[in-house]
C-alpha cells in the first residue's frame, strides 16, 4: 500500500536544519520569540496526528468486530471529514500565506519550503483516495455489512499511509518553520 503513494522518507537536507541546530525543539517554548500563534499552529499539527490515529484505531476496532459497523460509519464520517477538511484548509493557508512569509524572511530555506509544498500536493492525492474509500464504506454499511467490512480493510491501509505521511511531513515542517519564526521573531 505504501508503494502506491509517493511519501518522502528522507529527512530535510542538513542545510535546511541549520537554524534547528541553533534552536532545537526542547528550547522552543522558552524562546522569547515563541508566541501564541506558533503554539496554535503546532496544536493544529497535534490534532491532525491524533485524528489520523483515531481513524486507524477505529478501523482496527471495526475489523476486529469490537464496535458495530453503524458506530464505525458515523465515526469515520465525523473524523474522516474533520481530518480531510482541516488538512486541506491548513495546507492551503500554509501554501498561500505562511510559507511565502517564511521564504521572504529567510530565502535560504525556500527550497525546504518547496519540498513541504510538494508534500501537500502528494498528501492531497492520498486524502482524495481516502475520501472515496471512506464514502464507499459508509454507503455499504447500510447495504452490505460483509462488503463494508472488507472495504474497511482498504481504509485501514490508507489510514496507515496518512499517519506515516503526517509523521514525516509535520515533523519536518515544524523543524524548518519554527526555527525561522524564532530566529526572525515572526508571527508575534
Amino acid at each position: 500500500m505504501f508503494d502506491t503513494y509517493h511519501i518522502r522518507e528522507s529527512a530535510m537536507p542538513a542545510e535546511m536544519q541549520t537554524l534547528l541546530a541553533r534552536d532545537p525543539r526542547d528550547s522552543w517554548e522558552a524562546h522569547p520569540g515563541f508566541r501564541e500563534k506558533t503554539m496554535h499552529w503546532l496544536g493544529a499539527h497535534q490534532m491532525f496526528r491524533r485524528v489520523a490515529e483515531r481513524i486507524r484505531l477505529d478501523t482496527e476496532a471495526v475489523l476486529a468486530k469490537d464496535v458495530s459497523l453503524d458506530d464505525y460509519a458515523g465515526r469515520l464520517s465525523y473524523y474522516g471529514g474533520n481530518l480531510v477538511g482541516n488538512l486541506h484548509g491548513h495546507h492551503g493557508w500554509e501554501d498561500r500565506s505562511y510559507f511565502p512569509e517564511l521564504a521572504a524572511a529567510d530565502p535560504r530555506f525556500a527550497a525546504g519550503l518547496d519540498v513541504l509544498e510538494q508534500d501537500h500536493a502528494d498528501l492531497d492525492r492520498v486524502l482524495d483516495e481516502f475520501t472515496r474509500q471512506a464514502n464507499r464504506v459508509i454507503k455499504l454499511s447500510a447495504l452490505d455489512e460483509a462488503q463494508a467490512r472488507d472495504e474497511a480493510g482498504v481504509v485501514h491501509d490508507t489510514s496507515r499511509v496518512i499517519e506515516a505521511f503526517l509523521k514525516r511531513h509535520l515533523t519536518d515542517e515544524e523543524d524548518l518553520a519554527v526555527p525561522i519564526i524564532l530566529h526572525h521573531r515572526l508571527r508575534g
